[in-house]
């Protein structure tokens, strides 16, 4: 596969490979962490945290940031548009022990925009440059930066940001192809990711958007030229999609996954949800992982409908148990 690397750098730091796994607002937790750990990816993310919430040491931010031996390279990743505070933030991820810090300017939800953080602050690119300054000189791991293509289609300045991540001592600048005022809808336009790759110097440009298989990861390599890929929501459900990406390079195939292995995997992640979670929660995230797994599985419609229902875990894992698996066929 060209552009996969089997060993991959961001400033004095390597990595197993270039295919990372993204922080999720709300599915990259630690459950989800644990999965894809045993896969191997080049680096994966716990979830957003708040600046603010971390200099003022809120325990549940802090829970959001829960990880183990085993999952490293691990990155955090913060969202804030204050330089005052983006230095000891970033200090708090360093001391937590993570591999990379990254800076949140992508996010497209109102309640982070609304004071110009998250990809809000694509409207004030030179304050993007002033905190990740602020980041770089407070810690010495990698400072990373993630942004969207734009505002809205009127103003597209990936290749600007990327200029000023570089400017300011950024390593790496991923990219989502889409704008902010597109959300998660439409197609993402992988040639601002191009456009931004051509722009670099010495900054890496990884790509994001629209990566759900082998073959669109492929195609993001070939189209954009991208030193690595940030897989998101193409991730959920599937926790081997970095292995299929290395299989297809080291071997020039990839098996897809069986029914079989699909119910495997996805009681392993109630297994972990469940030593995590208790109670209503566990719950809701069972409902949710479900959703996640059987959307790659035809014939699963009813099972789904009896999961959203059910009032307990345990209810939850009696369906999975006892349902007629042989009936699917992988999608």
């Amino acid at each position: 596969m060209t552009g996969y690397k089997e060993q991959f750098s961001l400033g004095d730091k390597v990595f197993p490979n270039n295919v990372f796994f993204a922080p999720l607002a709300g599915c990259s937790d630690y459950p989800f962490r644990k999965m894809t750990a045993q896969f191997k990816p080049g680096l994966m993310f716990c979830e957003m945290v708040k600046m603010d919430a971390l200099v003022r040491h809120d325990a549940k931010t802090y829970g959001l940031l829960d990880y183990e031996r085993g999952m490293h390279p691990i990155g955090g990743q913060i969202c804030g548009s204050k330089p005052e505070i983006a230095g000891a933030s970033a200090r708090i991820i360093e001391d937590l022990g993570f591999d990379v810090v990254d800076l949140n300017c992508g996010c497209p939800v109102d309640k982070v925009t609304k004071d110009g953080s998250g990809s809000g602050m694509l409207k004030t690119p030179n304050l993007i440059g002033e905190v990740i300054s602020e980041m770089v000189n407070a810690v010495k791991i990698p400072v990373m930066v993630k942004i969207r293509a734009g505002w809205d289609e009127n103003s597209i300045n990936a290749s600007e940001v990327t200029k000023i991540a570089e400017s300011a001592g950024a390593v790496s600048i991923c990219i989502h192809g889409r704008t902010r005022v597109q959300a998660y809808t439409g197609s993402a336009n992988w040639d601002h990711i191009k456009q931004a790759k051509e722009s670099a110097k010495t900054i890496k440009v990884i790509g994001n958007g629209d990566i759900f298989d082998v073959e669109s990861a492929e195609a993001i390599f070939e189209h954009t030229k991208c030193d690595a890929i940030l897989l998101s929501r193409g991730s959920m459900g599937s926790p081997w999609l970095g292995d299929d990406i290395r299989s297809k390079y080291l071997h020039g195939s990839y098996e897809r996954k069986s029914i079989d292995q699909i119910k495997f995997y996805l009681l392993q992640h109630f297994s972990h949800i469940l030593d995590y979670r208790d109670g209503r929660k566990a719950l809701l995230d069972m409902r949710r992982v479900s959703c996640w797994y059987l959307k790659k599985c035809i014939g699963a419609k009813q099972l789904r409908i009896q999961i959203m229902k059910a009032k307990e875990p345990l209810e939850i894992l009696n369906l999975i148990e006892t349902f007629d698996w042989p009936l699917l066929e992988p999608a």
